[in-house]
C-alpha cells in the first residue's frame, strides 16, 4: 500500500482537543461538519488547506487527551489519508485504526510543512521526495492492516461477520 501527498505539519503534543475542540464534540454529530473545525483552536484557517489524500505530520504524543473517537473521525472525513508522528499517545492510536485512519510512526525531524511523502506500508519506509530522505517506519502489525483493509473494525466486522484476521 502506497500513499502520495503533500504534508501539513503541527507539533509535539498535540491533544484531541486541539485536533477538535470539545465544544463541538457533542453539538455537531456528522463527521463531515466536525471536519470543518480541526485545529481552529491552533489556526483557524487549517481545515481550508487540507485537500484529499494529505498527511498531517506532527511529533511526539500525538493525540493525548480525550478516548473520544471524534478526533480521528475528523482527520479523517477532512481528508487526511494518514497521519504520520514520532509516537502516538495509545488510545487515539488504536481509535484511528478502529476507523481505519492509517497511522504511521518514524522520525518526522527531516520533514517540513508541504514537502511531499509516499509511504511504503510494505517496505516499511516512508520517502520525503522534496528532500530526497528515505526514513524507515515502524511496523504496523497485521491486524491493524486487516482493519485499514477493510475501513475500519465496524466495515471489517461487517464483511466477516466477526473479528477475522487469517
Amino acid at each position: 500500500m502506497k500513499h502520495f501527498a503533500r504534508r501539513l505539519k503541527v507539533k509535539d503534543n498535540i491533544n484531541t482537543d486541539y485536533v477538535i475542540s470539545g465544544r463541538y464534540k457533542f453539538k455537531i454529530q456528522d463527521p463531515k461538519e466536525l471536519a470543518k473545525h480541526i485545529f481552529e483552536d491552533i489556526d483557524p484557517d487549517f481545515a481550508g488547506r487540507i485537500k484529499k489524500g494529505d498527511i498531517l505530520v506532527a511529533g511526539e504524543n500525538f493525540g493525548c487527551g480525550s478516548s473520544r473517537e471524534q478526533a480521528p473521525q475528523a482527520l479523517k472525513s477532512s481528508g487526511f489519508s494518514a497521519v504520520v508522528a514520532k509516537s502516538f499517545a495509545r488510545i487515539f492510536y488504536r481509535n484511528a485504526f478502529n476507523i481505519g485512519l492509517l497511522l504511521i510512526e518514524c522520525n518526522t525531524d527531516f520533514i517540513d510543512d508541504g514537502d511531499e511523502l509516499e509511504i511504503d506500508i510494505e517496505k516499511g519506509k516512508l520517502k520525503n521526495k522534496s528532500n530526497g530522505l528515505l526514513l524507515d517506519i515502524n511496523p504496523i502489525p497485521s491486524v491493524m492492516k486487516k482493519l485499514l483493509d477493510d475501513g475500519g473494525v465496524v466495515e471489517h466486522f461487517r464483511k466477516h461477520g466477526g473479528f477475522k484476521f487469517e
